[in-house]
């Protein structure tokens, strides 16, 4: 029988999305306001989902508080209060889209998840988009 636990967190993070290979006018055409050059936030919330077999001795599928842990070490250290564009390594050359930052949380959270657990990432970035990736 797999169940799937999941834990929430929060972090806030400025970002643009631009692509320095197109011309102002075609980033401003397809990203909008979003390409703004001094930057914009969201308070983004994040649902981490671990899937797997119970644990018989435990009773758990994934010790929440281990979980926990790993999401503010690996996700909220990385990128709380920071200018994604500029402070976080994984956006250098990538833009940090909310299907991106979704990816990269969950490829900085993956190898901390024992291989037969299935790994969950959903990523909103307002209270009405949000984004979901599995791997």
């Amino acid at each position: 029988m797999k169940v799937k636990v999941s834990r929430k967190a929060i972090f806030n993070a400025a970002h643009r999305l631009h692509r320095p290979d197109w011309d102002e006018a075609k980033n401003d055409a397809v990203f909008g306001k979003c390409n703004n050059p001094r930057f914009h936030g969201h308070n983004y919330e994040l649902i981490v989902s671990i899937t797997g077999e119970i644990d018989q001795e435990t009773g758990f599928v994934m010790d929440l508080k281990v979980l926990k842990d790993l999401i503010k070490e690996h996700v909220e250290e990385a990128l709380d209060h920071k200018n994604l564009n500029k402070d976080v390594p994984e956006f250098k050359n990538l833009n940090p889209t909310a299907e991106n930052i979704a990816v990269v949380i969950w490829n900085k959270l993956r190898p901390h998840i024992a291989e037969a657990k299935d790994l969950e990432v959903v990523l909103y970035e307002t209270p009405r988009n949000f984004v979901t990736y599995s791997g």
